[in-house]
């Protein structure tokens, strides 16, 4: 029994394929959301894409939920460090709120298709799920710079998990319109500064 189950342990180097051709996936899907948003995305076309079978995608991803899923959750880890590298800078809470408010708006104006596929593009409960799953995490980013600044006094005293759910809500619904535009909003600093600053008030004003 045993030599049997040895006999079925993967080598370093088959776990190491089976990684590079997951990872190949992932870039693959990641690409054709960029091109089109989650409708240019099927089975078939990453496979063409990564050169493999669809029989062989389907082994690292039961469906195409999954895969789409797997998709949100991969670009929301990138932005997730993003945000908490900015957030852990030793500036004062506003200037990082602010800060991290706009680095995510610009690269969403930069990559609508992308943008608009994780926020709101409509597809499947799975992946509205998700969303939430992942709204829930970009929250706990925000709490820890609310935390701060209502501690040095920046902020009024507030509900965090609140003020926290209120901010991602607010940044990511003022961006589907101008990330579905057929054209790029006319003046896209001017918008990133709107939504900054409206994020900011909401969280700083008193009284």
């Amino acid at each position: 029994m045993i030599d049997s189950l040895m006999a079925y342990q993967r080598s370093p180097l088959m776990e190491e394929r089976l990684a590079d051709n997951r990872a190949r996936i992932m870039r693959a899907t990641r690409q054709l959301i960029a091109a089109g948003g989650f409708r240019e995305v099927s089975i078939t076309a990453v496979a063409r894409d990564v050169g493999l079978s669809t029989g062989a995608i389907y082994r690292y991803f039961p469906s195409k939920s999954s895969l789409y899923v797997q998709a949100l959750v991969d670009a929301v880890d990138h932005e997730v460090g993003i945000l908490r590298r900015i957030i852990a800078t030793p500036e004062p809470a506003a200037d990082r709120l602010r800060a991290a408010i706009r680095s995510f708006t610009r690269r969403a104006l930069k990559g609508p298709h992308l943008a608009y596929a994780f926020i709101a593009e409509p597809i499947d409960a799975d992946v509205d799920a998700g969303r939430i799953v992942c709204r829930e995490r970009f929250g706990e980013v925000f709490k820890d710079v609310l935390r701060d600044g209502i501690e040095s006094g920046e902020f009024p005293d507030q509900s965090i998990d609140v003020s926290a759910a209120c901010l991602v809500g607010a940044f990511t619904e003022a961006l589907v319109r101008p990330v579905t535009a057929t054209e790029k909003p006319a003046d896209e600093q001017r918008l990133v500064d709107a939504i900054t600053d409206f994020c900011f008030r909401a969280v700083a004003a008193r009284g």
